[in-house]
């Protein structure tokens, strides 16, 4: 409400408004009973004016007075101007009603019969005069219609502004606010229109919402006190307590693990609890860390059982039992190593076979190993003797990168490439055709270091035991692809092929086979004792001679053997 009793916007009074017909303020028009403060008469309207302070006294301007001017009013300033000719009025008279009297010159009794004046015109009465509104009736004459104005204390505040419009974000019918936090508590403090729009249930409404909110603050705390409970159990669990683990040797169920190379405790763990091994990760490597033996777990295939303990799990991996992995022994030939990864894969027989025929130059051979001619496998020397996790699944092009690059490692560890010059040789292709010789023929490791000797000095050009010629059987049982011991020497000296030693000086075109770390060694570091054959009349021990002479007393003591045997 304004001022004057009025809601906001420019419709008139309606009869039925209770402060329709008001008598005045504080009840000074009580006594004239309920007459209408205009009789009736028409309002005029009349063009917006400015007030200056002079037109108000002491009471300031309209703005200052609480009123609002014409458009905090919301009057728009336009139908209404009789209340500022009243206010006008009422200042320049306010000494005689203050006396208990009216002494302006009209007529009390007929506030309404004065001839038109000029409500603004000066000398503090009201003759007629010509205004800027032409001659207007004084309608506020009698004493009755000026009452006193409010005192400070009791008007009312000027309206609140208007709310901004909303943005397009909606938070809701609580403006993104429940009503439980946004201070609304007691149906007093709603407005009319408040109670209306909520379809006058506006107390109960709100205390349900307070319940709601009550409730809703109720089951946060709660839930906050639930996450932190569980959340202290957890850090108490993490920190303190033991880790989740399965009881006993297993279930039974037989399961295939594989643990990469380099892998961690940690690692083993995930993969053991990923099979269903064991039942954390934390309970493996405690375990681990317990046995003595534990960190020499390496990497392969193991065959285990479904929910094993854990400690359980690390002892059936450190038997070779439980070892399931795809040995390669030194000395096998490419051909037997494409056969056992076929057999692995469950692939058919020669896929492993043709694959690393067609992609031998995309599985990891070092520059100084291709191009080489006669070559009959370019990977020959390269599937290097190791245990390998090899398992159904696996591409065959995978398991041969790793052998080759297991050969890469350990011939750059041994330092085949640096070497090869300084043993005579032309390259490093050379050094390891050597050691697969130097592997094909020794019985055991401690005869690669003579064998190697035996190679380098029937190399020699000049020498006069051989000539230049290294007459080693496992050469032409290579190119045959066999492994016979009794060959005729007719036999040996008269198949045409770059392999056969017989037939050709020199090295074969390449390695025959896949040497070891120990065969390597020994072709890099052999002996310098003047030997140039050998024989094994045991097949566990080799002898070693330095004239044919004494060579053949051997060979004749060996076919000796035989006969009697």
């Amino acid at each position: 409400m304004t001022e004057y009793g009025r809601g906001q916007g420019s419709e008139p009074w309606h009869p039925d408004d209770p402060l329709y017909g008001d008598g005045g303020w504080g009840g000074q028009q009580a006594d004239q009973g309920s007459q209408a403060p205009y009789a009736g008469q028409p309002q005029q309207h009349y063009p917006q004016q400015s007030h200056t302070h002079q037109q108000y006294g002491d009471w300031g301007t309209a703005e200052q007075n609480g009123y609002g001017g014409h458009e905090q009013n919301g009057y728009g300033g336009q139908q209404y101007p009789q209340y500022d000719q009243q206010y006008a009025h009422q200042q320049q008279h306010q000494q005689h009603y203050d006396t208990g009297g009216w002494h302006t010159g009209t007529h009390p009794q007929d506030p309404y019969a004065a001839t038109p004046q000029d409500p603004y015109g000066q000398g503090g009465g009201y003759p007629g005069q010509q205004s800027g509104y032409g001659q207007q009736s004084d309608y506020y004459g009698s004493p009755e219609a000026y009452p006193p104005p409010e005192p400070p204390s009791r008007r009312r505040a000027a309206p609140e502004p208007e709310p901004e419009p909303p943005t397009d974000w909606d938070p809701g019918p609580d403006q993104g606010e429940h009503a439980f936090f946004a201070g609304g508590g007691d149906d007093e403090d709603d407005e009319p229109g408040d109670r209306r729009r909520r379809g006058g249930k506006g107390g109960k409404e709100k205390k349900r919402r307070s319940g709601c909110a009550c409730l809703v603050v109720a089951l946060v705390l709660g839930g906050g006190l639930a996450g932190a409970g569980y959340y202290g159990w957890q850090f108490y669990q993490d920190r303190f307590g033991s880790a989740p683990d399965f009881a006993g040797d297993g279930n039974g169920q037989k399961v295939t693990v594989t643990i990469p190379k380099g892998a961690t405790g940690a690692v083993i763990g995930q993969q053991l609890k990923k099979a269903g091994v064991v039942k954390s990760v934390d309970a493996f490597v405690a375990a681990q860390a317990g046995n003595p033996q534990g960190k020499s777990i390496q990497d392969g295939v193991y065959t285990l059982e479904k929910q094993m303990s854990a400690a359980s799990a690390v002892e059936l991996m450190l038997s070779p039992e439980s070892r399931n992995n795809l040995i390669i022994r030194e000395g096998l030939r490419n051909a037997q190593v494409y056969e056992l990864i076929d057999k692995r894969l469950e692939l058919k027989a020669g896929t492993t076979a043709k694959i690393a025929k067609e992609k031998a130059d995309q599985l990891g051979l070092p520059g100084w190993a291709k191009g080489h001619k006669n070559v009959k496998d370019p990977l020959e020397g390269f599937l290097f003797p190791s245990s390998y996790g090899v398992s159904k699944g696996q591409k065959p092009e995978d398991v041969l990168k790793n052998m080759v690059e297991q050969a890469n490692k350990v011939y750059e560890k041994l330092g085949v490439e640096a070497k090869a010059k300084g043993l005579g040789l032309k390259d490093p292709w050379q050094l390891v055709t050597v050691a697969s010789l130097v592997q094909a023929e020794g019985t055991s490791h401690s005869d690669f270091r003579k064998m190697a000797e035996v190679i380098y000095n029937r190399l020699e050009p000049g020498n006069t035991e051989t000539n230049g010629m290294l007459e080693f059987d496992s050469t032409y049982n290579y190119i045959k692809n066999q492994s016979k011991i009794d060959l005729s020497l007719s036999e040996l000296r008269n198949y045409d092929n770059p392999y056969n030693t017989y037939y050709y000086k020199g090295l074969p075109p390449g390695p025959i086979g896949n040497p070891g770390e120990e065969a390597v060694k020994g072709a890099l570091n052999p002996t310098d004792d003047g030997w140039y054959y050998f024989i094994s009349l045991d097949g566990k021990t080799s002898e070693f001679t330095k004239t044919n002479a004494e060579h053949q007393k051997l060979v004749d003591k060996f076919n000796a053997s035989r006969k009697n045997g």
